[in-house]
């Protein structure tokens, strides 16, 4: 299974779209770790979305289409759903 999913940290007030091949917990796990990158920065991460795939294309189409957006606005309207 393949996931794409959004992460939500109150202490930056940001959301974070990705996909992966990993288990949703294992991969929010190494968000929280303290590394390089976007997400490395801090460790409050919580998962407030995810959709599930049958293939790593589709999940990247997705978050790709959902980035693409810029729109914090219509993320919120997606997680409200």
């Amino acid at each position: 299974m393949f996931h794409t999913y959004i992460l939500y940290s109150a202490a930056l007030d940001r959301y974070y779209v990705g996909s992966t091949r990993d288990v949703l917990a294992e991969r929010l796990r190494r968000h929280n770790a303290h590394h390089k990158g976007f997400t490395g920065k801090i460790s409050d991460w919580a998962l407030v979305y995810s959709e599930s795939f049958d293939t790593f294309e589709a999940a990247y189409a997705r978050e790709r289409q959902i980035k693409s957006w810029k729109s914090r606005k219509k993320i919120e309207e997606l997680i409200g759903n």
